[in-house]
């Protein structure tokens, strides 16, 4: 091969891993991105997770523990 010819192929390949670099680091800035999204996510759902017990215990407590009376028609 040419000279030329091996200093445009080097340079083709320098472009190719330049854009995969560059490629490389938007998907490491868009996966970190999502990650932090993913924990606000969770700490939402383990929040309403407590609330619903604390409602859901809180209903319990306010129930009658006796048998239920008879609907009023009856």
């Amino acid at each position: 091969m040419k000279k030329k010819e091996l200093l445009q192929m080097l340079e083709d390949l320098q472009s190719q891993v330049a854009f995969q670099e560059d490629t490389l680091q938007g998907l490491q800035a868009a996966l970190s991105s999502q990650q932090q999204d993913l924990l606000v996510v969770q700490r939402q759902m383990q929040l309403l997770k407590e609330r619903q017990d604390e409602q859901a215990a809180a209903l319990d407590d306010a129930r009658p523990r006796g048998p239920e009376a008879p609907p009023p028609h009856y």
